[in-house]
């Protein structure tokens, strides 16, 4: 979020239906609580907003939601909709000779469903190279690890094999993100495999499972907190 928004992607706050910017889909919609804060921080709206963060009465639900949010291009939760979305907008882009692009950010865990892969197939199949897929490859799902759950390797493989440019990526390096993200394939759609780390920089959350649904209480956030501000 950090490098697209700062480094890659065309919007203005000020406009944010604006036809002339680049659009971007958290298909892993529970992890809204980044693009929100993230969009405060460019502009869309006040950063006092955030306070009210999944409460009640909220615009900001903990699965993103783009009613009454200014930058929010899309409700996603449901996990396996945001490429199919991304291609569609894609698609219209190309079919208006426009070259404006789509960004869609996905968990390793929704490549488990169809509906990924048949909008990957299309997306080929249409040279729709405006659409950037990137997957925050942790390795973990929401019980167990992926592999446990439903192995994915060859990873980079299967998207080479369906016909799109594959980058694969140290996801914690914003240099290697923005080059790659920056980049554009002549003709075909691009994925970034990005490698990750789930819960970097506190030790006691790093590669653990537990965290996927625990929110740190306490001690533990203050932990987290002295942890996070030494790096």
């Amino acid at each position: 979020m950090a490098v697209l928004y700062s480094r890659v992607m065309s919007f203005d706050p000020s406009e944010p239906s604006s036809h002339l910017r680049d659009r971007f889909i958290l298909s892993k919609g529970h992890a809204g609580a980044a693009v929100y804060a993230t969009l405060a921080r460019v502009g869309f709206f006040e950063p006092d907003l955030l306070r009210t963060h999944c409460g009640e009465n909220s615009k900001l639900s903990g699965h993103v939601s783009h009613v009454d949010v200014p930058g929010v291009e899309f409700s996603t939760g449901s996990l396996g909709h945001g490429l199919g979305v991304g291609t569609g907008m894609a698609l219209a882009l190309k079919r208006l000779a426009k070259s404006q692009r789509v960004f869609v950010l996905m968990s390793d865990g929704e490549c488990d469903e169809g509906s990924v892969w048949e909008a990957a197939l299309f997306a080929a199949h249409h040279d729709l190279n405006g659409l950037t897929a990137i997957i925050d490859y942790n390795k973990l799902q929401s019980l167990k690890s992926v592999n446990e759950t439903l192995r994915l390797e060859p990873f980079a493989d299967k998207w080479q094999s369906f016909g799109w440019q594959v980058h694969q990526v140290d996801g914690h390096d914003h240099d290697e993100l923005a080059a790659v993200l920056n980049s554009r394939d002549d003709q075909r759609p691009s994925v970034v495999i990005a490698h990750t780390t789930k819960g970097r920089g506190v030790s006691f959350m790093e590669n653990s499972v537990l965290w996927h649904y625990r929110s740190p209480q306490a001690d533990e956030f203050e932990a987290a907190l002295t942890e996070l501000g030494n790096l």
